[in-house]
């Protein structure tokens, strides 16, 4: 990756952390705060890229780097899906 090429994907990363922040918290309208909240979380997880955005720096490595933020994702998602159902399941034992 090229220095103009690692600058630009660190600005885009950052701008899009700014956009969704701008986005959640403006009070006209729903649909923008709803692509805020997601964009949000993407611009979070984005965010962990910032340190690879260095002149020299293969694109391979930050594809794998996407990966494994993705794969970390997936299993926080599945973790908290899961722990809700087992709350659920402790909940119906209750009654």
């Amino acid at each position: 990756m090229t220095a103009a090429q690692a600058k630009l994907l660190e600005r885009s990363i950052i701008g899009l952390c700014i956009l969704s922040i701008i986005f959640i918290f403006q009070p006209f309208s729903i649909t923008l705060f709803s692509i805020g909240s997601v964009t949000v979380v993407v611009g979070a997880l984005a965010f962990n890229l910032v340190p690879f955005c260095r002149e020299g720096t293969e694109w391979r490595s930050i594809v794998k780097v996407t990966v494994i933020i993705l794969i970390i994702l997936a299993v926080a998602a599945a973790l908290g899906v899961g722990t809700a159902f087992l709350y659920v399941d402790y909940l119906e034992t209750l009654r």
